[in-house]
């Protein structure tokens, strides 16, 4: 294995790359506002001829993260499509009709049934638990769903992960998200099903989205993900059998600050399976 360094310009990476995958929340915003350098690489490498496809971990579905997009400044043409899990969880709400769901999660992830004559149920008459995050995920944790947790492992029910992420960035701060209630009743021996990276499903509907709009597959030695999360975005690349572009300005920031290469031990230590090259911040 050999040391990492960082680069610093997209642009000496990407020859001979057709798509990239890229991560939204921690690459081209987070959360409170845009990062315009990263948007216009995005453009900037769309205008050359390669097709970008947003993936997110979002518990909303794409055109909702669409709307969310445009309220921060990023503009539609940086991207070709978005590919949300919360697309992937109304897929299977949609195919569970008549079955009942207990919700947990905030108002704002609502569109994730909205329209799908979703029967709402109280946990102990559910047959199944669909998670977008916490209720107040200002205010919470996930060892506040302990004893909820506990009682849907009694009523074996199975818990639909709408956003795999444990944390993420809002402006400063971390906060909690639905993979961290997802991981405590997995713990205690619940049944998890999740949508999102790192699992397949999201790179394949990714990869079937750029294959529309390109006309024809890409082989996936001509894909590049991009991310700043280990065990999603650089874990799901490596699963999915393409290179990694991984960012170090996000969640594991203060891992890599005053760090400018990573000696072998250290990309053992940090990564298991290091990604292609580093940057700080994506910039063409």
């Amino acid at each position: 294995m050999t040391s990492l360094r960082f680069i610093e310009q997209l642009r000496g990476l990407v020859d001979g790359v057709e798509v990239i995958l890229s991560d939204i929340w921690g690459v081209v915003h987070n959360g409170l506002e845009s990062f315009p350098e990263a948007c216009e690489a995005l453009h900037t490498y769309r205008q050359r001829g390669g097709t970008v496809i947003l993936i997110t971990n979002a518990p909303r579905p794409a055109d909702s993260v669409q709307r969310q997009l445009r309220k921060l400044g990023v503009a539609d043409e940086t991207y070709d499509a978005i590919v949300s899990s919360g697309d992937l969880t109304r897929n299977f709400v949609a195919g569970h009709p008549g079955k009942k769901m207990f919700w947990i999660g905030p108002d704002r992830d609502s569109s994730i049934h909205r329209g799908l004559d979703a029967v709402m149920a109280p946990l102990e008459q559910a047959d199944y638990i669909v998670c977008t995050g916490l209720f107040d995920d200002e205010t919470e944790s996930a060892e506040d769903y302990r004893a909820m947790m506990l009682q849907a492992r009694e009523h074996k029910l199975p818990l639909i992960c709408a956003n795999p992420d444990i944390v993420v960035e809002r402006g400063d701060r971390l906060i909690y998200c639905a993979g961290a209630i997802a991981e405590l009743y997995r713990e205690l021996g619940g049944e998890v099903v999740f949508y999102g990276k790192p699992h397949r499903p999201i790179y394949e509907r990714a990869m079937a989205l750029a294959a529309e709009r390109r006309g024809q597959p890409t082989s996936l030695d001509r894909v590049l993900a991009i991310g700043d999360s280990v065990r999603t975005d650089l874990t799901g690349a490596l699963g999915f059998g393409i290179d990694c572009l991984f960012l170090t300005r996000g969640i594991h920031s203060e891992e890599f600050e005053g760090i400018d290469q990573l000696d072998p031990a250290s990309v053992k230590e940090l990564f298991g399976h290091p990604p292609r090259a580093l940057m700080r911040e994506l910039r063409w």
